[in-house]
């Protein structure tokens, strides 16, 4: 939660009335630096990037007749976020989908991803080049919650690892995609494609 922890911040947060919670708050929304928004339930991404699919918000994944979320999948015991299936006008591939969460911005537009290390981030690169090598569709999905953020790069310094694999997924064939919420106290929702800037592979 680089960049949006500062104390003092004016947050918003949702109430949940299942008794089996152990907690009844979820933390949903900071103010960062008095200006921008992030939503920083990363549990909120899916539920973002289910409704844009449903809605036919980006127009390369609409089309497809199933759509199930948290499959098993690949060699390295992982789940996907979303599996697409029976699609007509592509009916011999498959669609693998895996959602990240952007929060961190560093000025002028940008965002980083990750904000930690994070070699689960990792295995789910290598993953989706697996999925890609075996003829199906493989796809990272960049949820941008934060309002100060039109474009996300790879965060080398943070996770120099993550960077140089996710340079490589591209380049074998991962769809590489980042859509940006709009963000008030009432509601969140995906409303623009931003760019994926990506460092050239030595």
């Amino acid at each position: 939660m680089l960049n949006c922890n500062k104390p003092g911040s004016r947050i918003w947060y949702s109430t949940s009335d299942n008794e089996k919670r152990k907690y009844p708050h979820t933390f949903e929304i900071v103010e960062v630096n008095g200006k921008k928004l992030a939503g920083i339930n990363t549990g909120r991404a899916n539920h973002l990037v289910r409704e844009a699919i449903e809605e036919g918000l980006a127009p390369s994944l609409h089309g497809y007749r199933s759509l199930r979320g948290e499959v098993k999948y690949g060699n390295e015991n992982s789940r996907i976020d979303f599996l697409l299936q029976d699609n007509p006008a592509d009916s011999a591939r498959d669609c693998y989908i895996e959602v990240k969460n952007v929060t961190l911005a560093m000025g002028k537009g940008l965002g980083l991803f990750p904000d930690a290390v994070s070699t689960r981030g990792t295995k789910h690169l290598r993953e989706l080049m697996h999925i890609v090598s075996q003829g199906d569709r493989a796809v990272l999905f960049f949820c941008v919650q934060h309002t100060g953020i039109d474009r996300v790069e790879p965060a080398m310094e943070i996770d120099p690892e993550y960077g140089k694999t996710l340079v490589e997924a591209a380049a074998a064939g991962v769809e590489i995609m980042a859509w940006q919420a709009s963000i008030n106290a009432r509601e969140i929702r995906l409303e623009r494609e931003v760019p994926v800037i990506l460092p050239r592979q030595s």
